[in-house]
């Protein structure tokens, strides 16, 4: 079991790397990124709407809706050029933490990363 803060601290980043991939309506990137980690990120729509709303009003993503089966219309959320550029930061900011974290774990030794 992962601790919580360590997934809060993620998350944002995890979103945006969604939306990186394709616009999606909200329940679907609960389920996709439930999926993608093996049930490890479970969010609940009170936690992914407010990160949501939240990336919006600072332009990272944009809203649009589109009807699905039928009648129903869903509000689709699309990456915007803005928040690409923030994905990228965050995937850097990424990469130098889990380096570090992982020279300390490792006795200051710095491990090879493939990938």
């Amino acid at each position: 079991m992962i601790d919580k803060s360590l997934i809060t601290g993620s998350t944002t980043t995890l979103i945006l790397k969604l939306l990186e991939e394709r616009d999606m309506y909200g329940y679907q990137m609960i389920e996709t990124l439930a999926k993608k980690s093996d049930d490890t990120f479970n969010l609940k729509a009170g936690t992914l709407y407010p990160i949501l709303h939240n990336l919006e009003k600072e332009g990272m993503v944009e809203s649009y809706e589109e009807k699905a089966d039928g009648a129903r219309i869903r509000k689709y959320y699309h990456l915007t050029s803005k928040g690409r550029k923030l994905l990228v930061g965050k995937k850097q900011e990424w990469v130098e933490y889990t380096t570090a974290v992982n020279k300390v774990l490792n006795g200051g030794v710095r491990i090879a990363v493939i990938g």
